[in-house]
C-alpha cells in the first residue's frame, strides 16, 4: 500500500460525499486500532495474580501506564507534527503495537505483562493522528462524531470478537489479542488508504473555524498562559470522565454478569450500538450552530448535563425504578455525552472561538494526559484500599463522585470563560 497524501479529486468542492468518506476513513482506521488495544479485555484472566495483585489489573495498569506516557509525549509530538508525516506514523505505531501482543503471546505467564506497556505506548498517539485530518472544517463536528463513535462501538467489538475467539475458537488468553488483531489488518490498511484521500480545508472552513497550524514549545506555553485556569477546570472534569469510562469499559465483561448478564458476547457490543447512535446523533446536531460563541458554550452545558444524568441514572438504579440494563447503557450515554464533548466539539468551537491558531492536538493530549494518570491511580487504589467492594458497586460510587465534579467544575467554566471572552473583547476594542 503506498501512503500518499494525493486526496480524491471527486471529493473537493462535494461536501456532502466528503464528509461521508472522512467520517468512514476515520470510523474504519480508528475501530481498527482498538482491535489492537482492547481485545485482551474480553478475558477474566480469573484465578491469575501477580505480586498479590488481580492479573488483570496488572496487564490494565501496565498498558494504560504505556498508553499515558504517549499521551505526554503526544503534547509536543502531534502539536508539532507535519501534516506529510501522519499516515506513515500511524502505520508504523500500530504495527509495533501489534508486535508487542505477539510478543505477549509467546513470552510466558507472569512475565508477559511488560508487553502491554510497549502496546500502549505507541497507540496514545493515533488519535491525535487521525482527528488532525478531520479538525479545522465547518463540519467538524460531525466528523468527529463519527470517528468517536467508533470507539464507543469498537470497544464492545473488539472484546465480543476476542471473547468469541475464547468460548469458540478455544484461543488461550494470550493469544487471542494477537488473533484479534490479525482480523482487523485490512480494516486498518483499507482505513489508512481513504484517510490519504482526504483534501485539506477549503478557505471557507479556515475562515469560520481558524486555520489550524502545528505549535512549537513556545506557542504551546503561550497558549497554556492564556488560558491556563480554565484548562485547569476543564481537565479535572476529563480526568473524572476518563476514571469511569476506563473503569466502565475495562470491567465490562465482569459488570454485566454481576447484573445478570452472562452471555456477555452479544451484549459488550449491542449495548454500545444504542449508546454510539444517540451521542452520534446529538453531537452531529452540533454542526447546525454557525455561532461559535453559542457553540462553545451550549458544549459546557452538554457536559454539565452528562454529570447530572450519570448522577440521576444511578439513583434511579439504586432505587428499582431503572431496570439493570437500562442503567449500564444510560450511564455509558451519560459519560460519553460529555466525553465525547471534548473529543468533538469543545476544543474545536474553543480555537474557533477565540480565534487562537493552534491545533486540537495540543488541548487534547494534555486532558488525555492527566486522564489517563487519574485512571490509573483509582485502578490500584480499588485493588488495595477498596479491594472487597465488588466493580458494580465500586462504579456506582464512581459515577456519584464523577458527577458531582462535572456538574460543578463545568460551572466554573462557564464562568471563567464568559468572562475572559469579555476581557479580550474589551481589549480588542481599545486596542
Amino acid at each position: 500500500m503506498k501512503l500518499s497524501n494525493k486526496p480524491l479529486k471527486v471529493l473537493t468542492g462535494h461536501h456532502t460525499a466528503l464528509s461521508i468518506f472522512a467520517i468512514s476513513a476515520a470510523f474504519i482506521t480508528y475501530c481498527s486500532m482498538y482491535a489492537f488495544r482492547k481485545p485482551f479485555l474480553a478475558s477474566t484472566y480469573a484465578e491469575m495474580s501477580l505480586w498479590g495483585i488481580d492479573y488483570k489489573i496488572i496487564l490494565i495498569s501496565t498498558q494504560v501506564l504505556g498508553y499515558m506516557l504517549s499521551k505526554f509525549i503526544g503534547i509536543r509530538v502531534i502539536s508539532e507534527m507535519q501534516p506529510e508525516r501522519r499516515l506513515i506514523t500511524v502505520a508504523i505505531l500500530i504495527g509495533v503495537a501489534w508486535v508487542s501482543l505477539l510478543l505477549f503471546g509467546l513470552t510466558p505467564f507472569p512475565y508477559n505483562f511488560i508487553w502491554l506497556f510497549m502496546n500502549g505506548l505507541p497507540l496514545g498517539l493515533i488519535w491525535g493522528l487521525v482527528f488532525s485530518f478531520l479538525e479545522g472544517r465547518r463540519n467538524t463536528e460531525l466528523l468527529g462524531a463519527g470517528m468517536s463513535a467508533s470507539f464507543i462501538v469498537a470497544s464492545g467489538l473488539v472484546k465480543s470478537v476476542g471473547k468469541y475467539l475464547l468460548d469458540h475458537w478455544h484461543v488461550s488468553d494470550f493469544w487471542m489479542p494477537f488473533l484479534t488483531g490479525l482480523l482487523f489488518v485490512p480494516f486498518l490498511l483499507l482505513g489508512i488508504w481513504m484517510l490519504s484521500k482526504i483534501p485539506p480545508p477549503d478557505a471557507l472552513d479556515k475562515m469560520q473555524r481558524t486555520e489550524r497550524v502545528p505549535m512549537k514549545k513556545v506557542q504551546r506555553w503561550a497558549f497554556f498562559r492564556e488560558f491556563s485556569t480554565g484548562i485547569v477546570f476543564l481537565v479535572i472534569i476529563y480526568i473524572a470522565l476518563t476514571i469511569f469510562r476506563d473503569i466502565r469499559d475495562s470491567f465490562a465483561v465482569e459488570i454485566w454478569s454481576l447484573l445478570g448478564y452472562s452471555d456477555s458476547a452479544r451484549i459488550l457490543f449491542t449495548a454500545e450500538i444504542y449508546i454510539a447512535v444517540a451521542v452520534f446523533a446529538l453531537v452531529a446536531l452540533m454542526i447546525f450552530i454557525k455561532n461559535n460563541r453559542k457553540a462553545f458554550f451550549g458544549n459546557i452545558g452538554i457536559i454539565m448535563l452528562g454529570g447530572f444524568l450519570l448522577m440521576a441514572t444511578t439513583f434511579l438504579f439504586q432505587k428499582g425504578m431503572l431496570p439493570p440494563a437500562i442503567w449500564m447503557i444510560m450511564v455509558g450515554f451519560a459519560m460519553y455525552l460529555s466525553y465525547i464533548s471534548y473529543h468533538t466539539m469543545l476544543f474545536e468551537r474553543w480555537i474557533a472561538l477565540f480565534r487562537y491558531q493552534s491545533n486540537i492536538g495540543f488541548l487534547m493530549y494534555i486532558a488525555d494526559a492527566f486522564g489517563y494518570l487519574g485512571s490509573v491511580g483509582i485502578l490500584f487504589y480499588k485493588n488495595f484500599g477498596t479491594k472487597s467492594v465488588n466493580w458494580l458497586d465500586y462504579i456506582v460510587y464512581i459515577s456519584y463522585i464523577v458527577g458531582a465534579v462535572t456538574i460543578v467544575l463545568s460551572i466554573f467554566a462557564w464562568r471563567y470563560f464568559h468572562g475572559k471572552e469579555k476581557r479580550l473583547t474589551a481589549t480588542r476594542v481599545t486596542g
